[in-house]
């Protein structure tokens, strides 16, 4: 019977100590590590975004051949994080490429610990403690970092400009955006996107004057509303001048000023230079030479320069085929060039003039000018290759 009980006994043992075994790795998985974490600020009080943490409980060896059981990097915010760490007192040091930059000893870490640690190298202590070289490089920082802070903030403030102007400028309010430019430009006098604007905010305020003018049965050619088209004209070769200069110029900026340039120019009555500016766009961004060479077709006609009008109309349409108005003025412009035939005393219109007609209509078959084309077409004895349905007259 003892013998029985022995064994019973020694079961019972060993069941015990293989459910104790087995309870003890859980509760040292789950407790037996600590974390720590913080935030990392370099000498001017800013997050140092490079770096790491190590972690060492060796005072004594040499620096390059201590030993550091546990790294975390820093992140691009200053901070940096880390866990799994065994219980114990260390001491933590801040790195970047190798080099120690700022420590704090004595970090105790206990079981289950998630400790906070940080590191301010814009304390007294830690500058009292730099080489007159050190001091120097620091003062040279400060500046340089000074200048930055001071360029953004004006470019934040150039940007916050622009923004409104643009807006006042799509609201109708032009005094105020040319106000607001006029102060940009002197802040800034080398910036090309700042004189096209205060272009754009000129512009506009000479049509609303010129509108102004003709509901009052005023005429719109008063000097003072042609000195506002000419100083639209002045912003906009000063924003193409200073783009053309800079080590990397916008071409779409370039040819946007080029366009607005064109329309200030037609308006001001400098046709030559109106249909140059729209020329200088079209070679400056050719994926819009369609639109650019069109302007300049319709400049020039409204101007009663056929000739030149057809020529820039070829342009466009070659630029952009489906450009219906482009054919319009191509027609309109080869009509007077229109024949009687001596014999049958009709109508011979010149080369090219029909299809152009023609192309106007299966193009824009309600377009604007539709009836009129269709018109013309009939008059002439040429047929009327469309979909277009004339009203009756």
């Amino acid at each position: 019977m003892k013998r029985i009980g022995l064994k019973v006994s020694s079961t019972l043992a060993v069941a015990l100590l293989v459910v104790l075994a087995m309870a003890q790795p859980a509760r040292l998985m789950a407790q037996g590590t600590a974390s720590i974490h913080g935030h990392v600020s370099n000498a001017i009080g800013q997050p140092l975004t490079k770096g790491e943490v190590r972690l060492t409980t060796d005072r004594s060896s040499e620096a390059k051949d201590r030993k550091y059981p546990f790294v975390f990097q820093i992140d691009q915010n200053g901070d940096y994080k880390g866990a799994g760490i065994a219980p114990g007192n260390y001491v933590a040091i801040v790195f970047q490429d190798d080099k120690s930059l700022d420590f704090v000893d004595s970090v105790v870490l206990a079981t289950g610990d998630d400790k906070a640690v940080n590191f301010d190298m814009s304390r007294k202590e830690y500058l009292d403690k730099m080489t007159p070289e050190e001091r120097k490089q620091l003062e040279e920082y400060k500046k340089k970092n000074a200048d930055v802070a001071a360029a953004n903030s004006k470019i934040q403030n150039l940007n916050g400009q622009l923004t409104q102007a643009r807006a006042d400028i799509k609201a109708g309010n032009f005094d105020s955006a040319i106000s607001t430019m006029q102060q940009a430009t002197t802040t800034k006098p080398d910036e090309s996107i700042l004189w096209v604007t205060l272009g754009d905010a000129q512009l506009g305020g000479a049509d609303a004057a010129a509108k102004a003018a003709k509901t009052a049965g005023t005429s719109p050619s008063d000097p003072a509303i042609v000195q506002k088209y000419n100083d639209a004209i002045t912003s906009y070769k000063k924003g193409i001048d200073l783009n053309s200069a800079s080590k990397k110029p916008n071409p779409e900026v370039t040819a946007a000023a080029y366009n607005q340039l064109g329309s200030a120019e037609a308006k001001s009555g400098n046709v030559k230079d109106a249909a140059d500016a729209y020329e200088n766009a079209a070679k400056t961004v050719p994926t819009n030479a369609g639109m650019y060479y069109f302007n300049e077709a319709a400049t020039l006609y409204n101007a009663g320069k056929l000739v030149e009008a057809g020529a820039a109309a070829d342009k466009a349409i070659a630029a952009d085929p489906k450009k219906s108005d482009a054919y319009y003025i191509k027609g309109q412009a080869l009509i007077p060039q229109a024949t009687v035939d001596p014999k049958t005393q009709k109508i011979v219109a010149p080369p090219g003039c029909v299809e152009a007609y023609q192309q106007y209509l299966e193009l824009a078959p309600d377009g604007p000018h539709a009836a009129d084309v269709k018109g013309i077409l009939e008059g002439i004895g040429a047929p009327v290759k469309s979909s277009y349905k004339a009203g009756k007259k």
